[in-house]
């Protein structure tokens, strides 16, 4: 018997999760096992998560995508988060991240385990404010807690816990002005509590107890990056490279006790930045999973973030990050709505199949050839199939339909491609 995949991986064990995996990914089971056992990659699955499609998440395998929802206060529309989460899946998105912090947080979250088959994901800490409906400081240690196991028996996949800003890396931030200071809502709620209470951060004093729980229900920990720059002034200043310390050790310790683990990245940063980043985290962390938000390149583009985003996030996998978090349009602005999540999720997709094949990864040129190939016959049909979002694609292309059907119409007769094709043929070229 075992108790989590990593546990069974130490003793030897190929689960059926890991065998999907193996498949999916073009791999054999034992490569899957052996990469889990020494932690490079992970295969997020709660045992009371029964509707999962498992995936894997590190070293050489596809760069997975992750999508951020949930109700809030403003805006607590339970079916329409439901309905987005649904075409999430039918984006394919590898994870759903329950973002929920009011209202029927619960019962929106068993939904989402009984009916999604993607990884799911939540942030203990928002849940908690809301759940116990007092004030931040009045909440006690034991009650985090609670939460989480709340969490873990709904059969929630991994979890994100802030446990690297402690005492200490909370006072390196103090010391070290930033420009934007906390970004992270679950590293603001837990600086404020420790800061209002002048106690330890409980995810931290009480991290044995926590990963326990993890462990009973094989829950991988997503540590959080309490302190990650809001802007790329802030990048890869001291109070990042602090948390990543920790992080570090407390990824050691969550080993210890087979629980598997990522690590979450930064948010901004510039592009000359991030490989180094990259490298910083694989090796303070030893290899776990690296889960980066964009990272965002640039500071100036509201409303076009999804573009800032995946240029980050394509040179952060390229150099080795895993997972990479969708960012909208709507970022900095307002709750997305379900076409600012498709953006999303599509220049992410975009931004995770180019670092793949930047990455070697087996299969991801594969895609690419087909569809130059459907490009080199005109074979319109087979270029909607291919693409990654073929219903826009056939939407562009029967907006402007041109007086040759067989091109488009930005070069019509001109078109070179239909040009060379005859005169490889030894055929006749009219462009009049």
């Amino acid at each position: 018997m075992y108790t989590t995949q990593m546990d069974a991986a130490k003793k030897g064990i190929i689960t059926k999760e890991m065998e999907i995996v193996a498949k999916k990914e073009g791999k054999t089971p034992e490569e899957i096992r052996s990469l889990v056992e020494k932690g490079r990659v992970i295969i997020p699955a709660n045992k009371n998560h029964k509707s999962l499609d498992p995936e894997g998440i590190g070293e050489g395998l596809r760069t997975k995508i992750n999508v951020n929802l949930g109700i809030s206060k403003d805006c607590c529309n339970f079916e329409m988060e439901l309905e987005k989460a649904k075409k999430a899946v039918s984006l394919k998105a590898e994870a759903i991240m329950d973002l929920s912090s009011y209202g029927k947080t619960r019962e929106f979250r068993r939904k989402l385990v009984e009916t999604i088959p993607s990884m799911i994901g939540t942030v203990p800490v928002y849940d908690a404010v809301g759940f116990y409906d007092k004030d931040l400081k009045e909440i006690t240690s034991k009650e985090f807690l609670d939460v989480v196991r709340k969490h873990a028996q709904d059969g929630v996949d991994f979890m994100t816990i802030h446990a690297g800003i402690n005492k200490e890396t909370a006072k390196k931030f103090k010391q070290n002005k930033r420009l934007t200071n906390i970004v992270s809502r679950g590293g603001s709620l837990i600086f404020a509590w420790m800061e209002l209470t002048g106690n330890e951060n409980p995810f931290y004093q009480y991290y044995d107890e926590l990963l326990d729980i993890l462990a009973e229900y094989d829950v991988t920990i997503s540590l959080g990056d309490a302190l990650r720059p809001g802007s790329i002034n802030d990048a890869t200043d001291p109070s990042q490279v602090a948390e990543l310390i920790v992080l570090g050790e407390l990824t050691k310790r969550a080993w210890e006790k087979n629980v598997q683990v990522m690590i979450e990245g930064p948010g901004h940063m510039a592009i000359n930045e991030i490989a180094a980043n990259v490298v910083l985290e694989k090796r303070l962390c030893h290899g776990a999973p690296f889960y980066v938000l964009g990272p965002i390149v640039t500071d100036i583009a509201p409303g076009y973030d999804h573009i800032t985003s995946a240029i980050g996030g394509a040179v952060a996998a390229a150099n080795g990050a895993d997972f990479l978090c969708y960012v909208t349009p709507a970022e900095h602005l307002r709750l997305p709505d379900i076409n600012d999540m498709k953006e999303g999720i599509i220049a992410a997709k975009i931004a995770a199949h180019a670092a793949d094949i930047a990455k070697g990864v087996k299969g991801a040129r594969e895609w690419d050839y087909k569809m130059s190939e459907a490009r080199q016959k005109l074979d319109w049909e087979g270029m909607f199939k291919l693409a990654i979002d073929g219903e826009k694609a056939r939407k562009y292309r029967e907006s402007s339909i041109p007086e040759d059907k067989d091109t488009c119409t930005m070069c019509g007769k001109m078109c070179a491609v239909k040009n060379t094709n005859k005169v490889l043929k030894s055929e006749e070229v009219s462009i009049i």
